[in-house]
């Protein structure tokens, strides 16, 4: 028990952190970049009102933040160790200090403040801590699903696609389709993330199965901790590194979008209603009109809801990512 405890903290604070710290970094940096790239939002993928590409990358980077807090946290408490309970937890034979001598060399060289269990019926029982932190690995699996998946459809095309950012080009996607390219580091991560949650449902499992004073599924716990620990690590840094760093987006592409989405008449509703909104909307989709002609044509302007002046405003679809507080 307490070598898996020491193996998993030990991966989890030295290798998989870091990697998602660097990962957030990666993230961060096209959050700013981005951060003046108005697309189309989708909720339910139908048009909804306009983001910003660099306020989608920020939800990304808290996405991969917290994930990063979650596994400190979780690491925390793998770092109590059952050493010195011997066979059922009473301590019966283990030589008096030995669990916290040995415990203070083990943090010395690895740098992490392992301590010796507050009940080790409970650590030795019972695996929950290791439980525990499958958990927040599966957290950081799901995270990084829901982003690579956004990246896939973000860059799906060429032609038929939504094609408003461009992944790196790193292999020929396809052995009967000349040129076509596919986001094969993002379905890498997907791959990977796959494994970490099937490993969780095993973990589960077997915490699950300790009996009176001893769980002998160990093994498989630690085997599928630390392989889940190894892929998301790996998988954060070369998402990071071949992927995220190379991504551009499709400005003019992205823009044109959001302003073609019928979502844009939301700020109309102060002006001319929400039903008024509606009718508009349902127009201009079937006609295939932009959003200003229909309101014109419908004589919203003429009849002196709102000024010219006033529509083009409203229909600005950077400051609909940016509203006044209040607005």
């Amino acid at each position: 028990p307490s070598a898996l405890r020491i193996a998993a903290t030990t991966a989890a604070v030295s290798d998989l952190v870091p990697a998602l710290e660097h990962l957030a970094t990666a993230l961060g940096r096209k959050s700013n970049e981005f951060a003046d790239v108005v697309k189309a939002g989708r909720t339910h993928l139908m048009d909804a009102v306009p983001v910003t590409l660099g306020q989608e990358f920020g939800g990304y980077v808290r996405q991969v933040e917290l994930g990063a807090s979650r596994v400190r946290a979780a690491a925390d408490a793998t770092s109590e160790l059952p050493l010195g309970g011997t066979a059922a937890g009473t301590g019966l034979n283990a030589a008096p200090g030995f669990a916290r001598k040995v415990i203070e060399r083990v943090a010395g060289v690895t740098g992490i403040p392992f301590r010796e269990a507050v009940d080790h019926f409970e650590a030795q029982s019972a695996q929950d801590a290791v439980v525990e932190l499958s958990g927040a690995l599966k957290v950081v699996a799901v995270s990084l699903t829901k982003i690579c998946n956004d990246l896939r459809w973000m860059s799906s095309g060429p032609r038929t696609g939504l094609g408003e950012i461009h992944l790196p080009d790193l292999q020929p996607g396809s052995s009967i389709m000349p040129g076509k390219v596919n986001p094969v580091v993002p379905e890498a991560t997907l791959m990977a993330c796959a494994q970490v949650i099937g490993n969780d449902v095993a973990i589960t499992t077997a915490g699950a199965a300790g009996n009176f004073e001893l769980n002998v599924m160990l093994p498989v716990m630690a085997k599928n901790v630390l392989e889940s620990i190894g892929l998301l690590a790996a998988t954060s840094r070369l998402l990071a590194d071949r992927c995220i760093d190379g991504i551009t987006a499709e400005v003019d592409h992205a823009r044109a979008l959001a302003e073609g989405s019928p979502s844009i008449v939301t700020p109309l509703n102060r002006y001319i209603g929400y039903e008024a909104a509606a009718a508009v909307v349902k127009q201009a989709v079937k006609e295939r009109r932009t959003i200003r002609e229909v309101v014109i044509d419908q004589g919203h302007v003429a009849e002196g809801r709102l000024t010219e002046k006033q529509l083009d405003e409203a229909l600005d679809v950077l400051a609909m990512t940016r509203p006044e507080p209040g607005a």
